[in-house]
């Protein structure tokens, strides 16, 4: 097998992205999430060069050393999730017992491995890459040691992966009881990324597997390095913008759930409702694109745990969705009575921007605010 070319020129590329954000994101080291971004960074940075040995026919030279990435790439995940509990939980020092189980990964697939790493010379390894030269048995070794790697790295990474969707989902439900505008705040992007790092691991193994195992339509080919660099660019400039969060805008994950339970009067939540109601109608405060809950709070002199019992048990709904319910209804009397642009209106009403004013609407009003206009 020679050089080849396509995957060899993406991936160098991928190495040449990965290398400048570490870059980047050592000369704003004080930010301490980018101390857990250029340990990811550092981890993919692996992965890709043990693509590129491949790829680039350097194993030829070096058959001894072929996997050497398997147990390194297995830190992945746990590193994708040290990344997120940094960013949006407070006080995250993470425990020793934490760092342990996350090499528990990389200890079990070098315990696995070993028939292959050690029960096989590298010239073996060599011939195993030529169908004509391959031995049946050390192959039948060589592809249970991918499966085993394959599944391991699978339910591994997967685990942590959930972790953090699961960690991002109550970092953004916290948001929405504290903030009327949650866009820039609730890391929507480190979403988004998970997912799609998900789906490109899901393919690279599958890939992994069909290479052993010759199962053609689980074969890839460039596609899958196309998708890597695509995911990688994007993640690298989202994560080197990300602002770092307040302590107010974070999890704190040493909180356990109240459970839900009124501490005052029913008499007592409908006079903080109709005192929030008349902030909304008569004082306009959703017009405030920044307001907050502790806003509210001084506003109407009413204590910020009081004010979200009352959203969460009298009115059934938290601050976000209270305060751009109104905003979304003085946005629909603008639509049907004002010639006003739809980026306008947004503004007026108090949304930050067009695109986020057009997906509150949509979820809200079933339709864009463009179709909810044109249909009067």
């Amino acid at each position: 097998m020679g050089v080849d070319v396509l995957p060899t020129v993406l991936y160098s590329t991928m190495m040449g992205v990965v290398v400048s954000a570490i870059f980047s994101a050592t000369t704003h080291a004080k930010k301490k999430q980018n101390y857990f971004l250029i340990g990811l960074l550092g981890l993919l940075l692996v992965h890709i060069l043990g693509e590129l040995y491949i790829f680039s026919g350097v194993y030829r030279y070096a058959p001894g050393i072929a996997g050497f990435q398997l147990p390194i790439r297995m830190l992945l995940g746990p590193a994708l999730y040290f990344y997120a509990l940094e960013a949006m939980t407070t006080g995250s020092n993470i425990s020793k017992k934490s760092y342990a189980l996350a090499f528990f990964g990389p200890v079990l697939v070098i315990i696995g491995t070993l028939p292959f790493v050690l029960g096989i010379s590298p010239d073996e390894k060599l011939a195993l890459a030529n169908p004509a030269t391959r031995d049946p048995e050390l192959w039948r070794i060589a592809k249970l040691t991918c499966l085993f790697s394959a599944v391991t790295f699978i339910v591994f990474t997967f685990a942590y992966l959930f972790a953090a969707l699961k960690l991002h989902s109550q970092h953004r439900n916290q948001l929405m009881d504290k903030y009327s505008a949650i866009e820039q705040r609730a890391m929507e992007w480190l979403r988004v990324m998970m997912i799609l790092w998900g789906l490109v691991w899901v393919m690279y193994t599958a890939n992994y597997v069909a290479t052993f195992t010759g199962i053609k339509w689980l074969s890839l080919g460039v596609v899958l390095p196309v998708l890597e660099l695509l995911i990688l660019v994007a993640f690298t400039n989202l994560a080197l913008k990300q602002v770092v969060l307040t302590d107010a805008e974070k999890v704190d994950p040493t909180a356990k759930p109240q459970p839900r339970v009124s501490v005052i009067s029913v008499e007592k939540m409908e006079e903080i409702a109709h005192k929030l109601r008349a902030s909304m109608e008569v004082d306009e405060l959703f017009k405030d694109e920044d307001l907050s809950l502790n806003r509210l709070s001084i506003e109407i002199s009413i204590s910020e745990n009081y004010i979200s019992e009352t959203l969460s048990q009298c009115l059934h709904t938290n601050f976000f969705q209270f305060v751009n319910g109104y905003r979304i209804d003085e946005a629909k009397q603008l639509l049907l009575n004002s010639d006003m642009l739809v980026s306008s209106i947004a503004y007026e009403v108090g949304f930050k921007s067009k695109s986020t004013f057009n997906s509150a609407f949509k979820k809200l009003v079933g339709s864009t605010p463009t179709a909810f206009k044109n249909a009067k």
